[in-house]
C-alpha cells in the first residue's frame, strides 16, 4: 500500500482537487469597455464550486484501514498491527491512527483490549452475540435466545425483499423461517431472507448443529461479517398463525421489527421481520 501524505485522499475522494474555472467566466475585456456580466451558473453549481468537499487524514487513514478488514488482510478476532505500526506504514502520526481506531472501535469494527493491543471484532466474542438482539429480560441478565427453525428453502426474491437487498427481483435468496424461545418461552418469530450467491450451502441442518449466534456462522462459515443494522419498529396485533407459534391468544399485542442488516460498503445481505413477545421482555436502544 502507498504511503499516505496530508494531501492525498482516500478513493473518491475530492479533497485538495484542483480548482474547476468558474461555469461562465470571460476573458478580461480591451481597456476601457466594460466587462460582459458573466453567466449565471445553474442553481446550486457555483456553491458547490466555492466549497469544496474535504476529507480529514484520520478519516482517510480510518477509510485505508477498513478496506484492509474488508479485503481480510486481518481477519475477526486477530490483533491488528500497534498505532506506531500504523503510523510508519501510513507515513502518518501516532495521534492521527489513534483518533482513527477510536472511530473504528466506536462503528464496533475494532475492539481494544487493555495491555493486549487492538482486535478486529468478532460476531464470536460474548458481547456481539446480543448486539443486534434488542430484546431484553425485564429481569435476569441477557442471554442468546434458543431457534426452532420451522422452514429453510432456496427460492426467487419477491419484488420488496429485492429492493431492500439491491438485487433483481428473482434473484436466488435463502429464506428462513424460526421460533425463538426464551428459557423454554415462545418469544419470537422471525423470518429472514439472505442473498443464495452469498449464501451457497446454507441448510437447515447446518443452521440447527451450530450452538452459537447465526451471525457467527456468517462470519466463520460464509466470510460475510454484519457491521451495522437499519431497523423499523411498529406495534401490532399477534394473527392467528403467529399466536399458535407463540402460544397466545389471537389479537395480543407484540412488536414488530424490520431489520436491514449491512456488511462492509454498505452492502446490505440480510432482510429480517420478527414479530417479539414483550410479557417478559422489552425493546432495548442505547443512545450515543
Amino acid at each position: 500500500m502507498n504511503p499516505v501524505t496530508p494531501n492525498q485522499t482516500s478513493p473518491g475522494s475530492t479533497a485538495n482537487a484542483p480548482a474547476a474555472p468558474a461555469t461562465g467566466a470571460t476573458a478580461a475585456a480591451p481597456s476601457g469597455t466594460a466587462a460582459p456580466a458573466p453567466a449565471a451558473a445553474p442553481s446550486g453549481t457555483a456553491q458547490a464550486m466555492a466549497s469544496p468537499t474535504f476529507s480529514p487524514l484520520y478519516q482517510q487513514i480510518k477509510a485505508l484501514i477498513t478496506q484492509s478488514l474488508q479485503s481480510g488482510e486481518w481477519k475477526p478476532g486477530e490483533m491488528i498491527p500497534s498505532e506506531v505500526e500504523l503510523a510508519n506504514r501510513y507515513k502518518v502520526s501516532q495521534g492521527t491512527v489513534r483518533k482513527a481506531i477510536d472511530e473504528l472501535a466506536a462503528d464496533n469494527l475494532v475492539m481494544r483490549r487493555q495491555g493486549k493491543g487492538t482486535f478486529v471484532s468478532t460476531h464470536h466474542e460474548a458481547r456481539a452475540h446480543i448486539r443486534f438482539l434488542r430484546l431484553r429480560p425485564d429481569e435476569g441478565v441477557p442471554h442468546y435466545p434458543e431457534s426452532r427453525f420451522l422452514e429453510v428453502k432456496r427460492m426467487r426474491a419477491p419484488a420488496d425483499v429485492a429492493r431492500l437487498l439491491e438485487l433483481k427481483s428473482g434473484d436466488a435468496i435463502i429464506y428462513i423461517k424460526r421460533v425463538q424461545s426464551f428459557d423454554g418461552i415462545p418469544t419470537i418469530v422471525e423470518e429472514q431472507w439472505l442473498p443464495g450467491q452469498l449464501f451457497k450451502g446454507l441448510t437447515a441442518e447446518r443452521l440447527s448443529e451450530y450452538k452459537g449466534p447465526m451471525y457467527g456462522l456468517f462470519e466463520s462459515e460464509f466470510g460475510t461479517r454484519m457491521i451495522r443494522a437499519d431497523e423499523k419498529v411498529r406495534a401490532v396485533v399477534a394473527g392467528a398463525d403467529d399466536a399458535a407459534l407463540l402460544g397466545i391468544e389471537p389479537g395480543t399485542p407484540l412488536l414488530s421489527a424490520e431489520r436491514v442488516s449491512f456488511t462492509y460498503g454498505d452492502k446490505p445481505v440480510e432482510l429480517r421481520r420478527g414479530l417479539y413477545l414483550t410479557t417478559r421482555h422489552h425493546y432495548q436502544n442505547d443512545l450515543n
